[in-house]
């Protein structure tokens, strides 16, 4: 996405919730953090990757300002040697909502959100599944997209040694291949189901 869809995104987003958008220092702080040097997938191309689908699925969600907030904030803290990284990013994305005057109701569901993007369970609700299936959109891209990804996921875990990081890269990938759906919304499930098997399966095969 353009520097100005991004911003035109962020700020609708807090329109949405009632509010005025926090001044630009957030917004350019999320940023910086997306482009820390230590990250190579969960940087500001996943989320823009992210908020584009967002932009042209927005209508499947309850409560589009904060499943679009909740993208904002989803990966702000990265820590790869660190296990609560989605803990620290919903607690900042709730104090920061709560800051700009977003009822504590709603600044909650953004913090469940935000965790519901450790994959550890089954979404529930509809702006949970939109949220993580767009989360997982990368895993339905293009070959060439795809095989990107997993040169950056990689690149982000390279002071794991090999002969453990890929045995852990299979296993995380085969617990989706081994899903029954790995998508949740009709929609999404329609557009990459099938094209996120065949790179799953095409990238444990030659791991």
């Amino acid at each position: 996405m353009t520097p100005q869809a991004l911003h035109a995104n962020w700020t609708a987003a807090w329109r949405a919730l009632g509010v005025a958008a926090p001044d630009d220092a957030l917004w350019l702080e999320l940023q910086r953090r997306y482009s820390e040097p230590q990250r190579h997938y969960h940087t500001m191309q996943h989320l823009g990757e992210c908020l584009a689908w967002f932009d042209q699925e927005q209508a499947l969600a309850e409560h589009p300002g904060e499943v679009a907030l909740a993208l904002w904030f989803h990966d702000a803290i990265y820590d790869v040697q660190a296990r609560d990284n989605e803990a620290r990013s919903a607690d900042w994305a709730r104090q920061a909502l709560q800051a700009a005057g977003v009822d504590a109701v709603a600044a909650d569901r953004v913090h469940a959100l935000v965790m519901a993007t450790r994959h550890d369970a089954v979404p529930e609700g509809r702006d949970a599944e939109l949220l993580i299936d767009i989360d997982l959109s990368i895993l339905g891209a293009g070959r060439a997209r795809f095989d990107e990804y997993e040169r950056q996921v990689h690149a982000e875990y390279g002071f794991v040694p090999e002969e453990i990081r890929l045995p852990r890269r299979r296993a995380i990938l085969q617990r989706f291949l081994d899903r029954p759906a790995i998508y949740a919304t009709p929609r999404l499930h329609a557009l990459l189901e099938t094209r996120a098997r065949e790179n799953l399966q095409r990238s444990i095969a030659a791991a």
